[in-house]
C-alpha cells in the first residue's frame, strides 16, 4: 500500500501484512470481519481475538486481522522506519485507516464472492478507537463496528484526568483489604529507605533488580515501574489465567492483593511484600532471575511506535492525587509532557488533533457502533459507558476488564461477558441481514 495517501509528493509503497481465514466463510449470506490492527505484532492480536474465531461459523465469516502501519512486519521504511521524525511523519490514525479501506477494497476486487459482502470493523483498545473511528469515515466500506475497551475519550479534558488511576485504585481496595491503602504508604517506604546510607543497595537487593539502584533519579523510575506494574495487572483481571501482557494466575489483583493485607508494617517489611506482590506479574512462571526496571509487557507490542504516536497524535492525559487514588500525586503537564517528546522524537504534540478528527463528544450522526467496555478496565474511565442514540450502543460488564469481550469463550467467564458477547453478535447479524435487505432493493 502507498506510504503517503494524502499527498502525491513521496511515490512510495510498502508491504501490509494481513491474515485471513476462510473456513466457514460462505459466498451466499456471509459476511466479512475485519480487524482493525494495533501498536503490535498483528498474529499476537489474531491468537488473542478468539471470540471472531468463535463466532466465524455462526457468521459465516472470513476473517480478516490487519496490522498496523509501523508495527510487526508492516515498516514503510524497513529497518529506517523508526530512525527520525521524517521516516515517522507517516505513523497517524489517519494513514492507519485509509491502509484499512485501501486493503477491504483490495479483498473485494481480488477474491471471488467477496464483492457484495458486508464487512465489520472489529477491535480492542487502541485498535477499538480505530474500529470505531473507521465506521465514522468509511461508513460505505463497513456496515458498523464493535469497538472494545476503546477510550475514545481519553484526550483533551474531554474526561478528567484522574478517573484512570481511580478505577485502577477501586480495582485493588475490592480486592483485598487494606490493598490499596498498603499501595498508598508503599510510596513513603520506599522513600525512606532510599534516603538511608545503604539504602539503595539494600532496596535493589530485597526486590532483586537485575541493575542496581544507584542514583535518586532511579528511585523515582523505580517507582514509575511499579506503578506501571499495577496498571497492567488492573488492566488484564481476567477471571482465568491468561498470558497477554505476561503469564498470569486468574484474578491477579486479588492475587497481588493478598500481600498487602496489612497496611502498618515497617518500611522493610513492606518492600519485601511489594517483592511477593511484583512476582505475581513478573515471576509466575518462576523463570525470572531478577526483576528488570525496563520492561513491564510482551515484546509483541511496539513500544517505539506507540511512543511516538503518544508524542503526536495519541495524547491521553492521566493524573493522580494520591487521595482519590494509591499513587503519588502527580498532576498532568501538558508543557513537560511536549518538552520530553521534543527531546525524544523531535515533534510536539497535538492534543486538540484527535477530537477536532474524530469529533470527541459530539458523534451522534454516525450510527451502528457498539462500545463496550468492562468495569475493571482503567481505560472504561474514557470509554463510552452509555447509549448515545439506538444505533450507538454501550454495553459495561460488570467483572470485565480489558477487551475480555474479544477474547476466547472460557469455561470461567462471568456471565455478564457471555451476555455481552451474544448481544454483540445480534447487533452485528442485524447489521448484515439490513445490508442484505438494502443489497435485494438495488438490484
Amino acid at each position: 500500500t502507498g506510504v503517503d495517501h494524502f499527498g502525491f509528493n513521496i511515490d512510495r509503497t510498502f508491504k501490509q501484512r494481513y491474515l485471513i481465514a476462510d473456513n466457514y466463510w460462505k459466498e451466499d449470506g456471509g459476511s466479512i470481519l475485519f480487524y482493525t490492527g494495533n501498536e503490535g505484532d498483528i498474529i499476537w492480536f489474531c491468537n488473542n481475538t478468539g471470540f471472531m474465531w468463535d463466532i466465524a461459523e455462526e457468521m459465516k465469516a472470513m476473517l480478516v486481522f490487519a496490522e498496523h502501519r509501523y508495527y510487526g512486519e508492516s515498516l514503510p521504511f524497513g529497518a529506517d522506519s523508526f530512525s527520525d521524525s521524517r521516516h515517522l511523519n507517516f505513523l497517524t490514525t489517519e494513514q492507519a485507516l485509509a491502509d484499512f479501506a485501501k486493503l477491504i477494497r483490495y479483498l473485494k476486487r481480488t477474491i471471488p464472492g467477496a464483492r457484495n459482502q458486508p464487512v465489520i470493523a472489529l477491535g480492542g483498545s487502541y485498535g477499538g478507537m480505530l474500529a470505531a473511528w473507521f465506521r465514522m469515515k468509511y461508513p460505505h466500506l463497513v456496515v458498523g463496528a464493535l469497538a472494545s475497551s476503546a477510550p475514545i475519550w481519553q484526550f483533551n479534558d474531554l474526561v478528567p484526568c484522574d478517573i484512570f488511576m481511580k478505577i485502577v485504585t477501586t480495582d485493588f481496595s475490592q480486592s483485598g483489604p487494606n490493598c490499596s491503602e498498603s499501595i498508598r504508604r508503599s510510596w513513603d517506604a520506599i522513600n525512606r529507605l532510599a534516603k538511608k546510607g545503604p539504602g539503595l543497595r539494600w532496596l535493589s537487593e530485597a526486590l532483586h533488580l537485575c541493575t542496581p539502584l544507584t542514583k535518586s533519579q532511579d528511585v523515582q523510575r523505580l517507582k514509575d515501574w511499579i506503578s506501571e506494574t499495577w496498571v497492567n495487572v488492573a488492566m488484564v483481571d481476567y477471571p482465568y489465567e491468561s498470558n497477554f501482557l505476561q503469564p498470569l494466575p486468574a484474578w491477579p489483583v486479588k492475587v497481588v492483593c493478598q500481600y498487602f493485607k496489612y497496611s502498618n508494617v515497617p518500611d522493610t517489611v513492606m518492600v519485601q511484600n511489594i517483592f511477593q506482590a511484583l512476582n505475581v506479574y513478573y515471576n509466575y512462571s518462576g523463570q525470572a532471575k531478577c526483576l528488570n526496571v525496563s520492561e513491564t509487557a510482551t515484546s509483541s507490542l511496539g513500544v517505539l511506535g506507540w511512543s511516538y504516536q503518544a508524542c503526536t497524535e495519541m495524547v491521553m492525559p492521566t493524573c493522580s492525587d494520591g487521595v482519590d487514588d494509591m499513587f503519588e500525586p502527580h498532576s498532568w503537564n501538558m508543557k513537560e509532557y511536549s518538552d520530553d517528546c521534543f527531546k525524544q522524537w523531535g515533534v510536539r504534540p497535538r492534543p486538540s488533533w484527535i477530537p477536532t478528527m474524530y469529533g470527541g463528544k459530539n458523534i451522534s450522526s454516525h450510527t451502528n457502533i457498539i462500545f463496550s467496555n468492562g468495569e475493571l478496565d482503567p481505560w472504561s474511565g474514557g470509554g463510552v459507558t452509555k447509549d448515545i442514540t439506538d444505533t450507538l450502543l454501550a454495553i459495561v460488564i460488570p467483572n470485565g476488564a480489558h477487551h475480555l469481550d474479544l477474547r476466547a469463550s472460557n469455561a470461567l467467564d462471568p456471565v455478564s461477558v457471555q451476555l455481552t458477547r451474544s448481544l454483540e453478535v445480534k447487533y452485528m447479524k442485524q447489521w448484515i441481514s439490513d445490508f442484505y435487505v438494502r443489497l435485494r432493493k438495488m438490484n
